[in-house]
């Protein structure tokens, strides 16, 4: 049996099934010790993150008075570390081939119920367009895993065409990319295309469920899958992003993985992962949900969430639509810094090419708000909508932005940023019905008391580069 060792590149080495279980096992035992949670808690107010067997053991804590604190130092965390702005994305479905015979995935290979569909270059410009008008600056590229269909060749042409299209206020700003694991030459390929975060769900980290759950196709390999951010870090993909499906083995085995994937990629490259993100399994074509046991209650998901702000602090964490807007309400107090908004899990959803568009979704959504509306939302809540794109440009990622996120140094820049970013927004998209209750009128006044909370000298500086901002030429700090 392989030993745990958080610097192998080794799956079965730095997600190793026995050092989960001896930590899941210390932590059912001593997670009512009072005196060693609070010593833990203690140790979390430092911002500075705690282990993955200290994070299990609160996890397991079933004191509701233990629960609170673990929320509002969740919250406090993410003040300090992000301040209240609030990333906004989409996702772009490409293909939805798909070789692989995942048993939780409509895109499966052997679902007949779904209409297969490839978009065109020409296809794909429409719906980028579709979400240019909307005022969408960052998109997350999603496709099946099919080498005929779905090249890497489709992938990198269709990276270049989204970045080649000028529309009206400007362009789409950054493309992250979610596809299948690949080789440490393609990832080299999808690094001089110019991506931002490459992103690959783990689904679940235990191995054997691993295989269970993908009996048939290149992704039923476990160890090349789970294996892949070394890869993509090999290449020099700065930043990568990781996430697990809750829903498909036991929540708290799968909390612990994570962290460990985190941290192993932390001690192994120098930068732990970009973002994390936390979808639970949603119904879908050709999938029953009673064929799954390991549904996760909104407490407790609640409750992982906060947890994994305080883990890795440094760490940004999406949210999709999969989640309602009740959900998500909560999950922004306690760690949630992106979310998409408006968005479609369809290929071709966005500018609806054809009538069988509706059929091909990934999975149903919970958010169905337009995009204009979760702004609007957003800052009624009292957070800071933001577009922004510019730590790729500026060269601030990876350690780089590691270094200056555990400094808490980020919303230095990311708040004007933000400011910038939400004025080209409001100016060109957003809508002005409802006034007092409109978007462009919400968004002034908030505009207006954040540049109040601003350093003079940096509030001179956004005010300078607003008239720019608004015409989509935004010069980021």
């Amino acid at each position: 049996m392989a030993k745990y060792d958080l610097m192998s590149d080794k799956a079965e080495c730095f997600i190793n099934p026995q050092n989960i279980e001896d930590v899941l096992s210390h932590a059912r035992k001593r997670s009512q010790d009072r005196a060693l949670v609070s010593e833990i808690l203690e140790k979390a107010k430092k911002m500075e993150g705690i282990t993955a067997s200290d994070a299990a053991l609160l996890l397991l804590n079933r004191n509701p008075e233990i629960t609170a604190e673990i929320f509002a130092l969740a919250e406090q965390i993410t003040d300090a570390y992000y301040g209240n702005r609030k990333v906004l994305f989409a996702p772009l479905y490409l293909s939805n081939y798909c070789v692989n015979h995942c048993t939780y995935c409509p895109y499966h290979a052997i679902n007949r119920n779904i209409p297969r569909k490839k978009m065109t270059q020409e296809e794909i410009k429409a719906e980028v367009i579709a979400l240019q008008d909307m005022g969408h600056k960052r998109l997350a590229l999603e496709a099946g895993e099919d080498p005929f269909h779905n090249p890497l060749e489709y992938i990198l042409e269709s990276i270049d065409t989204i970045y080649g299209i000028h529309h009206q206020a400007g362009s789409i700003r950054r493309v992250n990319v979610n596809i299948a694991a690949t080789t440490v030459e393609n990832y080299k390929k999808l690094h001089d295309a110019k991506i931002g975060t490459y992103v690959l769900f783990q689904e679940t980290y235990n191995k054997k469920e691993y295989e269970r759950l993908h009996p048939k196709g290149p992704k039923s390999d476990y160890a090349y899958h789970t294996e892949a951010m070394d890869r993509a870090m090999k290449a020099g993909i700065e930043d990568v992003g990781i996430g697990v499906l809750f829903g498909l083995h036991n929540y708290a085995y799968e909390f612990v993985a994570i962290l460990k994937h985190a941290k192993h990629l932390e001690w192994k490259y120098g930068a732990g992962p970009h973002t994390i993100s936390v979808p639970r399994l949603q119904p879908a074509s050709d999938i029953n949900l009673a064929d799954f046991k390991n549904g996760l209650p909104d407490d407790i998901f609640l409750k992982i969430v906060a947890l994994l702000r305080i883990a890795v602090p440094y760490t940004g964490m999406i949210m999709s639509t999969r989640e309602s807007e009740h959900i998500r309400r909560q999950a922004l107090k306690i760690g949630i810094s992106q979310i998409s908004g408006g968005s479609k899990t369809t290929v071709g959803g966005y500018a609806a090419h054809d009538n069988t568009t509706s059929k091909t979704a990934q999975f149903e959504l919970s958010d169905e708000r337009t995009l204009d509306e979760v702004v609007n939302w957003l800052m009624t809540l009292g957070y800071v909508p933001s577009f922004c794109t510019a730590c790729y440009g500026k060269g601030r990622q990876g350690v780089d932005f590691m270094s200056i996120c555990k400094q808490k140094q980020i919303h230095n820049f990311c708040t004007p940023n933000a400011l910038l970013t939400l004025a080209e927004y409001l100016s060109n998209y957003a809508s002005d019905a409802d006034g007092i209750h409109s978007t462009k009128y919400i968004g002034a006044q908030l505009i207006e008391a954040e540049l109040q909370q601003l350093p003079e000298t940096m509030r001179k500086v956004v005010r300078a580069r607003m008239e720019e901002a608004i015409k989509g030429n935004v010069k980021f700090v």
